[in-house]
């Protein structure tokens, strides 16, 4: 289990009210904004010596009033933007809790979450972390997300793990519930560059491709040499994403690399996006169009290339993720 109580004001309570937020979904839960009706079911639920020893700033007993604060302090942090809490459902029951909290500068967050006890083992923690992973990265624009357990939660550890998430360090952290004690904690952290596992258990690969076109209308192919995964085949160059790199910044530095070509990210005119469930792994792939470069395209990876005319490009074998633009390309050009 993981803190989501650091930070949080006590202020009074408030009426009931149907919060703004964002509202997520994985394969089986739904991840909405708190409202003040959750408290009775959050104070249930939260109110277990197992979960609240897992939580550093969560006291045991655990008070109702302090469930009805909880909630409409999460409600003021999201208006803030500090943090975002959501309600864990289940077949509309809430079944624990979960959210991000953003770090000063906004360039990291925090991930917690808990749930209870009645739910524990049915990998419902790891369907929550993969899912505001993926959110995170994309809604919030952090470059890092962190986590934080307990030492003797191998469970927890085992999620954040399967996450996609690496151990990056130890430490001690008081905990509430253990008055005057320091507990060993461990370190979890997820950079925007990693492979992100989603809740179907595979991994979020996040790459850039472009359809370089020359003065006759033809389209620049680069064929992956010998030693690569899925070597022979045929694709539009382009490559993955470095730590904090938007997407133009990452092509242009992939065409110097393996063409020896100068893009300039104004010349790249977002096309379409791919999005493609490989066996091991997930691929989005924005495809930018390219009429303007400085140099002459080359092989500087062993590739061999080809211009190709529209209408022939289906006679080229593609990766399957690159195979359904085709016809986008021929009827746009």
């Amino acid at each position: 289990m993981h803190d989501l109580f650091d930070s949080l004001s006590h202020v009074q309570p408030a009426p009931d009210r149907v919060p703004a937020g964002p509202i997520l979904r994985t394969a089986r839960l739904v991840l909405r904004p708190l409202r003040a009706a959750d408290a009775e079911a959050f104070h249930r639920l939260i109110n277990d010596w197992d979960i609240c020893r897992r939580l550093p700033d969560a006291p045991f007993p655990y008070p109702a009033a302090l469930a009805v604060e909880w909630i409409e302090a999460a409600a003021q942090d999201a208006a803030a933007g500090k943090a975002h809490h959501f309600a864990l459902e289940f077949l509309g029951a809430l079944v624990g809790c979960a959210g991000l909290r953003l770090s000063r500068d906004k360039k990291s967050a925090e991930l917690g979450y808990w749930l209870g006890k009645a739910f524990w083992g049915q990998k419902f923690a790891k369907e929550v972390a993969a899912r505001l992973a993926s959110w995170g990265f994309a809604a919030l624009s952090v470059q890092k997300i962190t986590a934080t357990v307990a030492a003797d939660h191998d469970a927890s550890a085992a999620v954040l793990t399967a996450a996609g998430f690496a151990q990056a360090g130890k430490g001690t952290q008081a905990f509430q519930c253990r008055p005057g004690a320091k507990l060993p904690v461990l370190h979890f952290a997820l950079a925007r560059d990693e492979k992100v596992t989603s809740d179907t258990g595979k991994s979020m690969l996040l790459v850039a491709a472009a359809a370089l076109i020359d003065g006759e209308g033809r389209v620049l192919l680069a064929r992956r040499p010998e030693g690569k995964k899925m070597a022979g085949l045929w694709e539009f160059p382009g490559g993955k994403l470095n730590p904090g790199e938007l997407p133009e910044a990452a092509l242009a530095r992939e065409l110097k690399e393996e063409l020896g070509i100068t893009v300039r990210e104004k010349d790249l005119a977002p096309f379409v996006f791919a999005s493609h469930a490989y066996e091991n792994f997930h691929l989005l792939m924005p495809v930018f169009l390219c009429r303007k470069w400085l140099g002459t395209p080359k092989p500087r990876e062993g590739q061999a290339l080809a211009w190709v005319a529209p209408e022939r490009l289906v006679e080229y074998p593609m990766p399957a993720a690159d195979r359904p633009l085709i016809p986008m390309l021929r009827d746009f050009l």
